[in-house]
Formats: structure tokens, sequence, C-alpha cells
């Protein structure tokens, strides 16, 4: 009689918990299979081809590869995660030895907590145990930039470059690379020298991909000086004669900036050009972004309207601007600082 009424209480407590909102029925799928077999094929179609091709570089690299992949998702544990990324940090690594960066052990972090979020909406776990870790902490890297002189010496050094037009272009807006390389002819009015940004090229598993611009403010009209609209005709020009003198071997890709084949170019080979002309040029070494640095940087140091040079670099929001580049804002808070002082106790 005690055991049958025990068995009444058990099944009863089952049943309150499984109308529960918060109850999840149990099961044994692990974390690489929900991964790889689930998570990935559903956002597949709701994301974007580089963010999904990071994700799944996350999962098939870094977590199906670990200890942790064999865990059941429903048993995962905060110390866990903390665990894999410990260990990211110190043996991460697959090409050589050593560990991985703290700021990609933080994009794994995304990942995970992405997937996790889904998971809950899904009703597959109660709770996302990646908002319980501690991702390892990213200092953003001190930002390298060229001054006015030295930028005005590398468009000095590629005048007679074939691609002239491209590093003009890129010095005289702030484009991405991407954007810039993903810039069609049909997307540019040289007559009211205006270059609308629709589409990026970027890379895909080391390929070349087509997509569009990472943020809706991405998507934008920006105005074009008159030597780089100059700089533009006469690069339109000779990209006609390469194509006059290839005639059926021609590819026709309708981007601005080709190889001499009309093939479009590659992201990253696009990047070594750059620093092999730095190199040759003997100027400070910085990366191809860091021309977008300091484009910003010198418009707002020159007391550009904030909101107008956040429109032009194609940022979400002014304030993004203002914190990529406190810096810059810093020397003008001070500069700002003595000018109202002035005003208002003379000089002294």
């Amino acid at each position: 009689m005690v055991q049958g009424r025990r068995e009444i209480r058990q099944s009863r407590a089952v049943a309150r918990a499984r109308m529960s909102p918060w109850y999840v029925k149990p099961e044994k799928t692990t974390l690489a299979s929900f991964l790889s077999d689930e998570w990935l094929p559903a956002i597949r179609a709701s994301v974007r081809e580089g963010t999904f091709a990071e994700y799944w570089r996350c999962v098939d690299k870094y977590v199906g590869t670990h200890l942790i992949a064999s865990v059941k998702l429903q048993e995962l544990t905060p110390s866990m995660i903390n665990g894999f990324y410990a260990d990211m940090l110190s043996i991460g690594r697959r090409e050589r030895v050593g560990g991985l960066s703290p700021k990609s052990v933080r994009n794994i972090h995304g990942t995970l907590h992405k997937a996790l979020d889904d998971a809950v909406r899904w009703g597959r776990v109660v709770r996302n145990v990646t908002d319980l870790v501690d991702p390892p902490r990213w200092a953003r890297p001190e930002m390298n930039v060229w001054t006015a002189d030295e930028l005005r010496r590398f468009i000095g050094h590629v005048a007679t470059d074939r691609l002239f037009a491209a590093w003009i272009l890129i010095a005289t807006t702030g484009m991405r690379r991407g954007e810039l390389l993903g810039l069609r002819w049909k997307d540019v009015d040289l007559d009211t020298g205006v270059a609308r940004i629709v589409q990026t090229l970027s890379t895909v598993e080391y390929g070349v991909r087509v997509s569009e611009p990472k943020t809706v403010k991405g998507r934008r009209a920006v105005a074009l000086d008159g030597a780089t609209v100059a700089a533009l005709r006469s690069h339109r020009a000779r990209q006609a004669e390469e194509r006059l003198a290839l005639g059926a071997a021609w590819h026709d890709s309708g981007f601005v900036f080709t190889l001499a084949d009309g093939q479009p170019i590659h992201p990253q080979r696009f990047s070594q050009w750059f620093g092999q002309h730095v190199r040759r040029a003997g100027l400070p070494r910085i990366r191809l972004h860091d021309v977008r640095h300091t484009y910003a940087s010198l418009a707002l140091a020159a007391g550009e309207n904030r909101k107008v040079v956040s429109e032009r670099i194609g940022h979400a929001a002014v304030s993004i601007t203002l914190d990529v580049y406190q810096h810059v804002n810093a020397a003008m808070q001070r500069e700002t600082a003595a000018r109202v002082a002035s005003l208002i106790l003379g000089d002294s």
C-alpha cells in the first residue's frame, strides 16, 4: 500500500513537472550532434553566408574536435564551458602549437551563445549555460593610422599603379575592403560624383562571394571629390582597353576593380598588394583596414561633422564612430575646453 502511494505521488509530481512551461523532455543529444545536425542547418537561410561560414568553422574546427563535443546538451555546465575556453587559449590552434587569441575565443563564445539561446527557444534546454561563464577579456588593439603627409606619400607612390583609382578611392572615402572590391560600374555615377554601396565582396572558405553590406547603414551613397572622380574615369578607360585587347577572353564581372582579365580581385590578394606598396614606399606598416581608420581620424580631427563622417564610413550609429575613434574625440574635447575657457576667462 505504501509503495502504491509513493508511486502515485511520483506520477503526480512528473505530471505537474510536464505541465510547467520550464519542463524539458530528457534526451541524449550531444552538443556536437545538436550543433552540426540541427542548429547549423536550421539557421543557414537566416544569416549572411559569411556569418554562417564562421559558425560552421567554429563548430567543425574547435567545438567538434574537443572533448566537450561528446557531452550531452542538457548536461552542459558553466565549468565545462570555462574549461573549454581555457583549453582554446592554451592549445586551441590546429595548424601549429599554441593557443587562440582572446578575441578568437570570444568569437567561439559568441557562436555557442547564439546556438544555446536557440536551444532554449526550441525547448531543448532550460537555460543557456554560456550566460554564466566568463569569456576571456579582450581589449581593442591600439589603432595604427598614418598622418595626412604619410597618406599623401602613399598616394604618390601608387600614382602609376594599375589600381591607382582603388587606392585613392579607399583613401578619400574610408570604404571597407569588401565594399571597394564589390563596387560595380552601375553603382557609380561619375557625372554626379556618387558611389552607391549596395554589396560587398567577401571570402568564404577562401573563395570569393558577393553579399549584402554588414549593416543597414552599410548601404549608402558616398560623395566623391573631383580628384577621385578623375582617377575613376582614367581607370574606366584603361579597363575598356584591357577588355578590347582580350576580346572573348574577358570576364564581364561588372566590377570597377578587377584583375587584368576582368575577374574579381580576391580580398586577401588586394591586402597583400597593399602591404607590398607600403614596404616599397618606406612608410610605417599598417593594415589595409587602417587606411579606413586614417580617413576617419583625419576627418574628425579636421573638425568635420561627426554624423556626416559616420554616414560616409557606414557606421550603424554616430556613437560607434565616437567609440572607435575616441582618441580623436579626446583631443577635440581638449581643444574645445581650451577655446571655451579662453572665451570665458580671457587670455591669461
